[in-house]
């Protein structure tokens, strides 16, 4: 019912309603106050008034007792609900305040003395409390909105009005923008092409997948709206953008000990993807642009908008959607059979991307010549010749002489291109997997 320019106050008879779970006035001109009988609905789990001309206090019991605020901002006349930062209603002060006074008139010294310690340890504990609120806003925040649908207006105020200074970037089925939301708390927001034919069964199939894998570097969702006319996720935000921008930045190098932290980070990923969650996972579209740096750069794979589940009792699926050229192994460009070993080369074709600091869809690469053979053409005697030049300069290397320390490091990278190349293998079952990758 929300976003229907709705008037009046909210009607008493909603308490009548006792099967009801959810209700959603939000973003309306509804006034006066908050019907208390609505604390009678035992089954009501949910329920938005934010955005509306409401007064008044805020009751206590039934939905009330765990309501965000995000479901009751946008009305500045609401009170009694400090634990929400709405102020205590004026009734409500004028009768503390008389309390406090009858109190300090007729107790003892003592009693003042023990009054005044106690109000100074819970101010204290209230402090402290907001202060650890606030400090760690951005943690605590997605836990509470988990799996609650978002409106779009908040959307719009988060992002200001989807404005071109919030854009982070965009993709083959949506575009991504920077979202800071009350209190501070900042996320990433994926709106879906509704004009893609796919768009809509992306939506779906990302918050199918991310609402249940558990993993440190996988993306987290956060919340969703969904309308027939706009579909949107609420994501973390990663800070240092995507593994893609960063990599061929001018500005920033990422060093050696980075470039293998990050890839392993994306291995460990992907071995949860494929052998840890209930049914395996296929993301179908492992690349640069799709692995998310946060603030320590440690990476989180994203976009799972055309990844496949695949049956407990098979390990291969057909697929009429395509990754991305340059970066899909030959079994699924040919015919649309994707498996694990699909994700696998795809990670090879990554690990040999970030040490090389070329795409497999640069200009060089051009009839047999890919990234593969380019690389492989030089190793393992060689393989300072392939590297990033960036990276070389930043580690060291000389053409002149090679110390003790430097000749471990290239046998560490001769060992790191062996492990692409053990990905890139033509058919995929000369493949490694993800979890025999440690191994190698």
């Amino acid at each position: 019912m929300s976003r229907n320019a709705f008037q009046g106050p909210i009607p008493d008879t909603f308490s009548n309603l006792i099967v009801l779970e959810g209700l959603d006035l939000s973003t309306n001109a509804l006034s006066g106050v908050i019907p208390k009988s609505l604390e009678l609905l035992r089954d009501l789990k949910y329920l938005n008034v934010s955005f509306n001309n409401l007064q008044g206090e805020v009751p206590k019991k039934g939905v009330f007792a765990n309501v965000n605020y995000r479901f009751l901002m946008g009305n500045p006349r609401l009170c009694g609900a400090p634990d929400l930062y709405i102020p205590i209603c004026p009734a409500q002060g004028r009768k503390t305040t008389r309390k406090k006074s009858i109190i300090l008139r007729t107790a003892v010294p003592v009693a003042v003395t023990f009054l005044i310690l106690v109000t100074l340890f819970f101010t204290w504990m209230i402090w402290s409390r907001k202060k650890h609120v606030i400090g760690n806003n951005e943690s605590d925040y997605p836990p509470r909105i988990a799996h609650q649908k978002i409106t779009y207006y908040e959307l719009l105020q988060a992002t200001e009005n989807f404005s071109q200074s919030k854009l982070v970037g965009s993709g083959s089925s949506g575009t991504v923008y920077q979202g800071t939301f009350s209190g501070g708390a900042v996320f990433a927001i994926k709106v879906f092409d509704m004009q893609w034919q796919r768009g809509l069964r992306n939506f779906d199939s990302e918050c199918e997948i991310l609402s249940n894998v558990r993993h440190r570097n996988l993306v987290k969702i956060v919340s969703t709206c969904s309308n027939l006319d706009f579909t949107a996720i609420v994501l973390e935000y990663m800070p240092n953008g995507s593994l893609d921008k960063r990599l061929y930045s001018d500005e920033n190098c990422l060093s050696l000990v980075e470039r293998l932290n990050i890839m392993i980070d994306v291995a460990l990923a992907m071995e949860y993807l494929h052998h840890d969650y209930t049914v395996p996972i296929v993301h179908c579209d492992l690349k640069p642009g799709n692995v998310l740096l946060d603030q320590d750069l440690t990476a989180h794979v994203a976009d799972f908008g055309i990844a496949k589940m695949l049956a407990q009792e098979g390990n291969i699926a057909q697929t009429k959607t395509l990754g991305t050229i340059g970066y899909i192994a030959p079994e699924y460009g040919l015919d649309g059979q994707i498996s694990t070993s699909s994700d696998v080369y795809s990670f090879g074709i990554l690990l040999l991307e970030i040490f090389t600091r070329k795409r497999p869809t640069d200009d060089m690469f051009s009839g047999d010549l890919s990234l593969h053979k380019w690389t492989s053409l030089s190793f393992p005697d060689a393989v300072l010749d392939i590297l990033d030049a960036d990276l070389v300069s930043d580690i060291g290397f000389t053409t002149d002489t090679i110390d003790e320390n430097q000749s471990q490091i290239k046998q560490l990278l001769v060992l790191i291109i062996n492990v692409a190349f053990l990905c890139l293998k033509e058919f995929p079952e000369e493949r490694i997997n993800m979890r025999e990758l440690w191994c190698s």
